[in-house]
């Protein structure tokens, strides 16, 4: 292959614009990737079960969430521990399993921080079973949960004064209406089975069922008491179908969980925040997450900076690479200017005196026919052949004790013009 040969480029198959689109969709994809990994936001907020804020599911708050943002409220969904010391209002909604201890701990520091409104579970929930009818497939949602079972808790009987409380159940007969009344609304539940707790002297009573049942207690406190002077008040809603997305779906007890939410603020709040971390979703903080967070910041677009250029040069080079002749030639001519320019950069010429004194030997001693040559033998034979030149071992050890280039050339010259004669 020729040297001209060697330099041709084949061509791309790809073009400069669509390479150069490649690169920046999947940077723009990687940097998002990092962003989203980086605030917690991965994705999973709905799912069966859970009954949350971002639940759109029957148990879930989704649309209590969107009900206060609707009316003017500035709403926030907390993923981080953070949201638990908002001095605003703040909405818990924990699972059933709920630690009595941790939960304590947790609403006793809220009583000095500010207003809480806990909404107590109730129902066990389940992905859908069986296929949905083609008609209603497009409104479906994924994280859509069917009612398997009620339940009330039990922990909360476990809570400190003045928090502490039995949650009871009832399943109402057919013939009794699950009807509710209080703050100015009344109305009647989605299904018959009610979860209350029986009045007490520490709490005030909001929200009833026909029975006189409460549905809905503020905690207040035993009159005089540190908790009553001093401490923001605590409101327990023990029927979540007064403001899960199943009771919503009714616009008086939507009205009614509007009220119940202004009443735990004290009528004048402007910010409300959901807590998720007690349903699982708590936000931990990584490396990641602190490479997108000061001072951190600064060193990540560094380096994205960084990789922004190297991409650049890259793309520059774009294409196939240019193809040359081969370093080293194919060949025994090429093998022995190859030595030879390895002796000649490391500096051993010395090296090559002993060697090419025994070649020149041997040469010297097949044209003179002498079958073991030496240097006598050979300094013999050439008196008589060549009476006027010099001997050999002459000329050999001449070359032996060179020491310079020039030298060492100039003795091996001398050796070669004598063979030469002797070959004419």
């Amino acid at each position: 292959m020729s040297a001209a040969e060697g330099q041709m480029r084949g061509a791309s198959p790809f073009s400069r614009g669509a390479v150069l689109s490649v690169v920046l969709v999947g940077f723009t994809a990687f940097v998002a990737m990092l962003y989203f990994i980086g605030i917690g936001d991965t994705g999973g907020r709905g799912g069966a079960g859970p009954a949350h804020a971002y639940a759109n599911g029957l148990n879930g708050y989704a649309a209590l969430a969107e009900l206060l943002e609707s009316e003017g409220f500035d709403v926030e969904l907390s993923r981080g521990r953070e949201g638990l010391e908002t001095t605003d209002l703040l909405i818990l909604t924990p699972p059933p399993f709920t630690d009595a201890a941790e939960f304590a701990e947790l609403l006793e520091n809220r009583a000095y921080l500010g207003p809480t409104l806990v909404i107590l579970p109730k129902w066990s929930a389940t992905k859908p079973e069986g296929e949905v009818a083609e008609e209603d497939a497009e409104r479906v949602q994924s994280d859509w949960v069917e009612l398997i079972g009620s339940d009330p808790v039990d922990w909360t009987k476990e809570l400190p004064a003045p928090f502490a409380f039995e949650h009871k159940l009832e399943e109402l007969a057919e013939d009794e209406a699950p009807a509710w009344e209080g703050l100015g609304f009344s109305g009647e539940l989605p299904t018959r089975t009610i979860t209350y707790a029986e009045p007490d002297s520490a709490h005030d009573p909001y929200i009833t069922d026909a029975a006189g049942h409460v549905l809905a207690l503020n905690v207040v406190g035993e009159e005089g008491s540190d908790y009553y002077e001093n401490s923001h008040w605590t409101m327990f809603v023990l029927e979540p179908d007064l403001m899960n997305n199943y009771g919503l779906a009714d616009p008086e007890r939507a009205a009614a969980a509007l009220a119940l939410v202004r009443e735990a603020g004290y009528s004048d709040l402007e910010k409300v925040t959901f807590d998720l971390t007690q349903n699982g979703y708590g936000d931990t903080v990584n490396l990641l997450t602190l490479a997108f967070r000061p001072p951190f910041l600064a060193a990540t677009i560094c380096l994205i900076l960084a990789l922004l250029i190297v991409g650049w040069r890259a793309f520059l080079r774009f294409g196939p690479v240019a193809a040359s002749a081969p370093e080293i030639a194919f060949g025994k001519r090429r093998l022995v200017s190859n030595g030879a320019g390895l002796i000649v950069r490391a500096r051993r010429l010395g090296l090559l005196a002993e060697p090419y004194v025994a070649l020149i030997e041997r040469r010297l001693g097949r044209a003179l026919g002498i079958a073991k040559p030496d240097a006598e033998a050979i300094d013999s034979a050439l008196r008589q052949r060549l009476p006027s030149e010099e001997p050999f071992s002459s000329l050999a050890d001449r070359l032996r004790l060179a020491s310079k280039p020039n030298e060492i050339l100039r003795a091996a010259q001398a050796l070669n013009a004598l063979t030469g004669k002797i070959a004419r």
